[in-house]
């Protein structure tokens, strides 16, 4: 289908607006240029693609950022009480002086804006290329704008298990950036890696990770997003599974204007396992939107994808799902929950959950469903003494544990638990 000429004047405007990276090797110029032509074809998003019809993609498109004001917690950020080299990145750009030193992790660590200048590097068989393969069949425009524009990131190969968590820390101090950070993960064959990831990163962030994980390597993930309101993020995992390869990413949003998270995963080797969660909190002007699209294409194969969403005060909460069983996927076991609670009559929560199987030995269910708190519930915690405000933040982080249940050290889990309980305290008091 031909790209509206709407389309085409707004690609334009916003490829101008965006300062070219400096120029690097061969490879990665290729990929910018391919990336550019595919953007250019699809056109920036708009309410009538079909994925975007529960989310108003303008101020992720418009050429110039909207301005988000700066806000201080007054309480330690999220996993600073984890032993983890941290990376930091101020408003999109490498901060080597807030950073550790990578080479405490016991993994290859490089920035992008470095690597680019190599002729001969690794992440050359993975830049670009997982994200063009997440655009069929369903494109992600703002993923290409991303490979085509990203100036910074870090390329992380692990080649044994990994002796510390490495911790990407997204500050952001300018009330108009506008970041781009591109990030390649490689775990090789026995491999294992946790990443974590928190901060506001910038008034507009825009992120793509790209993850290719070998034959029985191991890749935990896990997100927090908040701190700063006004915030606007765009964010895209594009992860590819060899044989019993395990993904696990979990991510926590709590505040934030606009979020656009979208994950995007390959089953290509047998016997891999893929996990995508997240556990999203709001009101107010809040508007969250997960889009997952997981695609069986390998035997006895085992995804499964878990949202809970709390909102009130008119926040908006959307989830787009899909479970794609290919020909030959045979003993696929996909699982797919999505479930809203809404405090109040003003907020909403938008769910299209998708299965597409061509397989005829599989195991695949999907449901959603959007309610209220449980009045029997909440009248017998009142009885035995809890006031209304306590007993409700009780039943809602109840309803969440599902999601927060899919991270899998101990510690994490419960830092992130605390996390959400602490918010559901500011909004009471």
């Amino acid at each position: 289908m031909a790209v509206t000429q709407v389309k085409v004047d707004a690609t334009e405007a916003r490829l101008a607006a965006i300062p070219a990276p400096d120029k690097g090797a061969a490879w990665i110029e290729a990929a910018r240029d391919a990336a550019r032509a595919r953007l250019r074809e699809m056109g920036l998003p708009g309410r009538r693609d079909e994925y975007w019809k529960f989310t108003r993609p303008d101020s992720l498109t418009a050429p110039e950022a909207p301005a988000a004001a700066l806000f201080e917690m007054g309480e330690p950020q999220v996993f600073d009480g984890f032993d983890r080299v941290k990376l930091v990145f101020v408003d999109g750009v490498f901060d080597a002086d807030s950073s550790d030193d990578p080479a405490l992790a016991g993994v290859e660590i490089e920035r992008l804006a470095t690597a680019a200048q190599t002729d001969i590097h690794w992440a050359r068989e993975t830049y670009g290329i997982l994200e063009a393969r997440g655009q069929t069949p369903v494109p992600r425009p703002l993923a290409a704008l991303n490979t085509a524009c990203a100036g910074d990131g870090v390329l992380i190969r692990a080649t044994a298990r990994a002796e510390k968590p490495i911790s990407l820390i997204y500050r952001h101090e300018s009330k108009t950036s506008d970041a781009y950070l591109h990030h390649v993960i490689r775990v090789e064959s026995g491999a294992e890696l946790t990443l974590l990831e928190n901060g506001p990163a910038a008034a507009r962030f825009n992120k793509v990770m790209e993850v290719d994980i070998a034959d029985g390597g191991r890749f935990n993930h896990v997100r927090a997003q908040g701190r700063d309101h006004e915030r606007r993020a765009a964010t895209h995992i594009f992860a590819r599974l060899g044989a019993e390869a395990v993904f696990k990413s979990f991510t926590m949003t709590v505040n934030g204007q606009m979020t656009r998270n979208e994950c995007v995963v390959e089953m290509a080797g047998d016997d891999a396992v893929a996990h995508v969660a997240g556990a999203a909190m709001g009101d107010g002007d809040f508007h969250d939107d997960d889009t997952v699209f997981v695609t069986h294409d390998a035997e006895r194969c085992e995804s499964r994808q878990v949202f809970k969403k709390v909102l009130r005060g008119g926040a908006v909460g959307v989830f787009q799902g899909k479970i794609l069983v290919k020909a030959g996927a045979q003993k696929t076991d996909g699982y797919q929950i999505s479930q809203s609670l809404l405090l109040d009559g003003d907020s909403q929560f938008l769910a299209k959950p998708e299965l597409e199987i061509y397989a005829d030995d599989v195991v695949c269910s999907h449901g959603s469903t959007t309610g209220a708190i449980d009045a029997d519930t909440l009248y017998y915690l009142r009885s035995r003494g809890l006031p209304k405000a306590e007993a409700t933040d009780l039943l809602v982080l109840s309803f969440l544990a599902e999601a927060v249940e899919e991270i899998e050290d101990d510690a994490l889990r419960n830092e992130v638990t605390a996390r959400l309980g602490a918010w559901l305290a500011r909004r009471r008091g």
